[in-house]
């Protein structure tokens, strides 16, 4: 009948746990106590507490709340220095920032673990890291799945590549595409809703539904219901109209 959505988090716990309280007073209202909730990834970097965001998601779903969360670029970064000590990924940040680099947020995810990290400085950092980071925390981030299926809907953290049967996605673009995708305005198989590009609020696109409303930097955290393929957000004071983009 429904399902949720939940855009990126960005280490923003307390903006977690109330889009959670709306997403329960909304289930209550419906009288829908086992609809699913979708966390779009992008839980880390950026916002105050990343290590407590996992730890949230993880005991939830332990718990056997029906939640899911799918793995955003921000995740894999932070995997990727914790593990390898990797600090840069220059295919796709082509402005050379290391994860480190404040604009990127790793230093504050590291904090959350009580890690100081300076950029520049990866070696110290990731021997630090190593030795900080709980080894649940990093199988819980690894092991997510890029998508997950809803009736005429896909989830995704960044998007797709058009005219590309999901199956034979890779990984680069489910997790990063921007380009040739968010200009995109052909059919798609579904509705495809997805983060990972910040924008002033959650807007339909037509063939797509953009609901990263720019948490990671301190903005809201965007709450998507679908109803019998209908889209609303989901406030504080009940549902309230999604914006639709002009597609000229």
């Amino acid at each position: 009948m429904r399902i949720y959505a939940i855009g990126d988090i960005h280490g923003q716990l307390d903006m977690l746990k109330a889009a959670h309280a709306r997403i329960e007073a909304d289930k209550a209202r419906v009288g829908d106590t086992d609809a699913r909730i979708i966390h779009l990834g992008d839980y880390v970097d950026r916002g105050p507490d990343s290590a407590g965001v996992i730890q949230y998601l993880m005991d939830g779903i332990a718990a056997g709340k029906p939640w899911r969360a799918i793995r955003g670029n921000h995740d894999r970064m932070f995997t990727r220095f914790v593990r390898h000590g990797i600090a840069h990924d220059n295919q796709h940040i082509k402005s050379g920032k290391s994860w480190l680099h404040p604009a990127l947020g790793g230093p504050t995810t590291l904090a959350s673990y009580g890690v100081e990290a300076v950029d520049g400085e990866f070696e110290i950092a990731h021997m630090r890291a190593k030795k900080a980071v709980p080894e649940a925390h990093l199988d819980f981030v690894e092991n997510l799945p890029l998508t997950y299926a809803w009736g005429d809907y896909l989830f995704v953290h960044a998007g797709i590549r058009p005219r590309v049967a999901v199956e034979h996605q890779t990984e680069e673009d489910l997790l990063w595409i921007r380009e040739g995708w968010l200009d995109y305005r052909g059919p798609l198989p579904f509705t495809v809703v997805h983060g990972h590009t910040a924008l002033d609020e959650a807007t339909h696109f037509g063939n797509r539904i953009d609901i990263d409303s720019g948490a990671g930097y301190g903005r809201p955290l965007s709450v998507l219901v679908i109803e019998n393929s209908h889209e609303e957000i989901v406030t504080e004071t009940g549902r309230a109209h999604l914006t639709h983009a002009n597609p000229q």
